[in-house]
């Protein structure tokens, strides 16, 4: 099917959208906490990465802490944090001799601690300057410091580099942070009859999702701090039913409309400042989200006048991944960009990549009709029917009712999941292939939150209620008992150091495409009572 007939998006109508989003940045809220003690990290095998926490002191008994030069001490806020740190720093003794110098490391979970000082392993993709840490320097004493930099954290270490030889030690006292958050600090409600450990994982969601809201839903406040089209989807799911932020929903809409390129593609990402303007990664998955993202939004209740306006532009992203499908129906994998999926790098894309298509065509078509733009939904709609027969022909295997991906036939919960969503295998079909999988040993698990998401949701889509509480249980419940009090970016529990950058330390421990859980609990309330 050719889209290629589909209008350009108009540079004054993309300019309105990002004047419509301008309008609708928030007033971040802030709030001042202090830290609940004193801490030090102990090694542990048995605790997750290597390391556990334990209180040494109470924050009140200890006011104010006089430390030597190479001390330090390490402050817990008692929860996941972002903000601003303030402390004052002093002299154990008159007007120093010289200027003071400290260095701030902050940790999400223990080992960013733990393992500061440690050799950093090479060969991971992304820049060591996302490591949270800041040296100041005072030339006057007493001081109040304010660090200009927002951070995401849980701990921080706090470590005199240096002072004066006429002064004892430093004097901290005071320590605090100034939170940003674009909703209140306080949690929603978790929903009436939650059972008490499933009422824990609401709340680790909830505050997930409360420290990736800031000015756009951020995939994560330690690390990348942007917005990414897959991440929106998931947050803007879970912000329906708890904190309601549909104008921020709007906002990241209108960016993402009003940064697309001149040809109509939706980048995966954008940044905000110091303009907006859009990332350079392209990912095909995430781009054919734009319309199942916008049906969420108005089934939320969104502005039905905004998403006539963008309904080219969600017809606009077929068009690629309609180009991939070969002459007998079957997607094919194109090399040329990022199709995501998961985290997993020995995945087979083939039919997970056919599914999400299949399902992106079909929340396209009700969203069509929802918004009375009927003209290109018979072409829809034959499109669906050929990809769908000619996928159950390709990928279906009749001797067990599993789905076989790519040259290999690989076997895997990607390709269940999207292709129960996309419809290539029927309610009974799928219900049938998710009882069998666990006991496959070559079928390939999920390697994130992102696609245990879609795992889950296809669960409770063929009606296997208890089987998909089960499993949210273990895998987001498995963080939770590992320390979680926001949920992580990768968690394998077999593998406690597994990380996309070649070390955890750089992994991202508050991340907005693990919050779902919380979407999970109210959509579908029933099951989890």
């Amino acid at each position: 099917m050719n889209l290629g007939f589909l209008p350009n998006p108009d540079p004054a109508q993309k300019h309105g959208w990002l004047e419509r989003a301008r309008k609708l940045t928030p007033k971040l809220r802030h709030r001042t906490l202090r830290p609940v003690c004193e801490v030090r990290m102990v090694a542990d095998p048995a605790s997750f990465q290597g390391w556990r926490v334990e209180p040494c002191a109470e924050a009140e008994a200890a006011p104010a802490r006089v430390i030597e030069p190479g001390g330090a001490v390490v402050v817990d806020f008692g929860q996941h944090l972002v903000g601003r740190l303030r402390l004052r720093a002093g002299t154990d003794q008159g007007v120093a001799g010289a200027p003071l110098r400290l260095r701030f490391l902050f940790g999400e979970v223990p080992a960013e601690i733990a393992e500061a000082n440690g050799p950093l392993e090479a060969g991971q993709c992304l820049s060591w300057n996302w490591r949270q840490e800041e040296t100041v320097t005072l030339d006057v004493l007493p001081a109040e410091l304010r660090l200009s930099r927002r951070y995401a954290f849980r701990y921080v270490k706090i470590e005199v580099v240096d002072r004066s030889p006429y002064a004892r030690g430093a004097r901290l006292s005071e320590i605090r942070c100034a939170t940003e958050n674009a909703v209140p600090l306080q949690l929603p409600p978790s929903p009436t009859g939650l059972p008490p450990d499933l009422q824990q994982i609401d709340a680790v969601s909830l505050r997930t999702l409360r420290d990736c809201m800031q000015t756009v839903f951020e995939d994560g406040p330690k690390r990348d701090r942007r917005l990414w089209l897959g991440d929106l989807r998931l947050q803007a799911l879970a912000s329906a039913g708890t904190y309601n932020q549909l104008p921020l929903v709007e906002r990241c809409l209108c960016l993402f409309a009003g940064l697309a390129r001149d040809d109509g593609t939706v980048m995966a990402c954008l940044y905000e400042k110091p303009a907006p303007v859009a990332g350079a990664d392209f990912i095909l998955d995430y781009a054919m989200l734009f319309a199942p993202t916008l049906m969420d939004y108005l089934d939320a209740g969104g502005d039905l006048g905004l998403a006539r306006e963008f309904w080219p532009l969600a017809l606009r992203q077929l068009h690629r991944p309609l180009t991939c499908v070969d002459e007998h129906g079957r997607f094919q994998v194109d090399a040329t960009c990022w199709n995501f999926i998961d985290w997993h790098d020995s995945l087979d894309r083939q039919v997970s990549m056919h599914g999400v298509l299949l399902y992106c065509l079909a929340r396209t078509v009700a969203l069509g009709e929802r918004l009375g733009c009927r003209a290109e939904l018979a072409g829809l709609h034959a499109c669906r029917d050929r990809l769908t027969t000619a996928a159950r022909a390709a990928f279906l295997d009749p001797a067990d009712g599993l789905l076989r991906s790519g040259p290999a036939r690989q076997v895997s919960w990607a390709s269940h999941a999207w292709g129960a969503l996309g419809g290539i295998l029927t309610t009974a079909e799928a219900a049938a292939a998710f009882r069998r999988l666990p006991a496959v040993p070559e079928a390939l698990r999920p390697a994130g939150p992102y696609l245990y998401h879609y795992v889950l949701e296809a669960m409770f889509g063929c009606g296997l209620d208890a089987e998909a509480v089960a499993l949210l249980r273990y895998y987001w419940g498995g963080m939770v008992r590992d320390g979680a009090d926001t949920f992580w970016e990768v968690y394998d529990p077999a593998q406690p150091k597994l990380s996309p950058y070649n070390n955890y330390l750089i992994n991202s421990y508050c991340h907005a495409w693990s919050c779902t859980p919380a979407y999970f609990f109210r959509r579908y309330a029933k099951a989890f009572a």
